[in-house]
């Protein structure tokens, strides 16, 4: 045992003698006497003795004279587990004081030369679940943070804070998801392993990961732009300080985001400077993406689409006042929405859709007077339903749907469902109708002009005529102009009639 610690030295000696006595005992001793429960019992005790010792030696240890690795990556055989990049082991400054640009793009640049498993998306190289650990640190960034090449994925960025300097690129983002392989630096720099990941795939990147972010643009960009990228992932992130945008989604698809929260200005509503909120949280220019469970607190937009088959769920905008300038959702796609927005809070914020096509806006809460414009482009509203949301406001008369029609009326309307909501203190509009009248003569007019949402447009109309008496009159639907309906009898009865209209 020469070379060992002491402690572990007395702990193997005792351990071989214990199991000598065992042995012993075992042989001599009666059936049943050197029971299971007797022996297990035994074993416990020598397993916590030898485990004392061993903790008793390793604090009496001397502490090792070895330099720790520069920069340090922490692996496990090649395989068996993802591989681990820690910021300051490549220099970056924990304590954001000093431009840790250049050490994280070093700590990105190795991750990217990290073994390859397979490939995920034809021309896209399998990472193999490399973390880019930002240690709980706040760091320095003087330009975006772009990945030396395209065409690789199974990454993350996690833990962390990056904070924009203030010389920081006006236009630029803190994280760049774009093509970066036309920057000249990264082609100096360039080496056989990124003249693969520079392949012939159709997307930049797949399956990267930002969690647990605080970004700070520092009033001089945006946050995160995700371009021409697939199955990204940006969760528990705060996004705050922007001027432009947080969150860029442009082209690819199946960006999620989630568990977030974003705003310009750091604050919890009714803020003085709520005037001046400008740019936009989220901008999504691309298709088939979710945002779940989001905040936005400050921005001109809160959310701008302007992709189709988005998905908007569980969305917090409090962003703007509609009264001050400000939109919660503005939907910049007319003549092919195919959008869903459910389960959301519009909280003194409303929600635009330009030519709505295929839109639906349900189980949501509007407060504030917040309200719904249809926006006329071309004049098309088609495949709409606004149903099962709740709209409360300050009883000033606000339309909880509203038409924009300064471009010009809407001409082609076909499958708009408005109906199903609950107001209180605001002015209900639907398309569809139910009233009724009452009066004795020939003649009963119902107007619906206070509830439809279209002017003019009444396609089905189903009534009852009801009378006092034993008389049974001739009456006829007659006239629904104006969205006024006109039922007429051949003969002056005392009756009540019951009207249901759609548009």
């Amino acid at each position: 045992m020469e070379g060992l610690p002491v402690g572990l030295a007395l702990a193997m000696a005792m351990a071989m003698a214990s199991f000598l006595l065992m042995e012993v005992s075992g042989e001599n001793s009666p059936v049943g006497q050197f029971s299971g429960i007797h022996y297990g019992h035994q074993m416990r005790k020598m397993q916590d003795m030898k485990a004392s010792l061993l903790r008793r030696d390793l604090v009496s240890l001397p502490p090792s004279s070895a330099a720790a690795p520069s920069p340090a990556i922490i692996s496990s055989p090649v395989g068996s587990a993802p591989r681990v990049y820690l910021a300051t082991s490549y220099g970056a400054d924990p304590k954001g004081e000093a431009d840790s640009t250049d050490s994280l793009l070093r700590a990105f640049s190795d991750a990217f030369k990290g073994p390859s498993d397979g490939i995920l998306m034809e021309g896209i190289a399998n990472l193999g679940g490399a973390r880019i650990d930002l240690e709980g640190g706040t760091y320095l960034i003087s330009r975006p943070l772009k990945f030396p090449a395209v065409g690789a994925g199974n990454i993350k960025i996690h833990g962390g804070t990056l904070k924009a300097s203030d010389n920081f690129p006006a236009d630029g983002f803190l994280i760049d998801l774009s093509s970066s392989s036309g920057n000249q630096q990264n082609k100096n720099n360039q080496t056989a392993i990124d003249d693969q990941l520079i392949s012939s795939s159709s997307y930049n990147y797949e399956f990267v990961t930002f969690r647990d972010l605080l970004l700070d643009s520092n009033y001089r960009g945006g946050g995160i732009a995700v371009i021409n990228s697939l199955r990204t992932t940006i969760d528990n992130c705060y996004i705050a300080h922007f001027n432009t945008t947080g969150i860029l989604i442009r082209g690819g698809h199946e960006t999620l985001v989630q568990s977030s929260f974003l705003g310009q200005h750091i604050t919890a509503g009714a803020d003085h400077g709520e005037r001046s909120f400008s740019g936009t949280a989220i901008n999504i220019v691309s298709n088939d993406n979710a945002i779940t469970d989001v905040v936005i607190f400050s921005a001109a937009v809160g959310i701008m689409v302007s992709g189709q088959a988005n998905t908007l769920s569980g969305v917090h905008c409090y962003n703007k006042a509609t009264g001050f300038g400000g939109t919660g959702i503005y939907l910049k796609l007319p003549g092919l929405t195919q959008t869903r927005i459910v389960n959301s809070y519009l909280d003194y914020t409303g929600i635009v859709a330009e030519d709505p096509v295929q839109l639906h806006i349900s189980g949501s809460f509007f407060l504030g007077d917040a309200y719904i414009v249809f926006k006329s482009i071309n004049g098309v509203a088609r495949g709409v339903t606004v149903a099962g949301n709740m709209f409360s406001g300050s009883g000033k008369g606000v339309e909880i749907v509203q038409l924009d029609q300064s471009n010009g009326p809407f001409k082609v309307i076909d499958q708009v469902l408005v109906d199903g909501n609950n107001v209180n203190g605001m002015k209900l509009r639907s398309t569809v109708g139910r009233e009724s009248a009452q009066g004795n003569g020939t003649s009963w007019s119902v107007d619906f002009n206070p509830i439809l949402l279209f002017p003019n447009l009444i396609r089905h109309v189903q009534y009852s005529l009801q009378t006092a008496g034993g008389t049974f009159p001739v009456h006829a639907l007659r006239n629904v102009t104006g969205n006024r309906v006109v039922i007429e009898s051949n003969v002056a009865v005392p009756a009540s009639v019951f009207v249901t209209v759609d548009q």
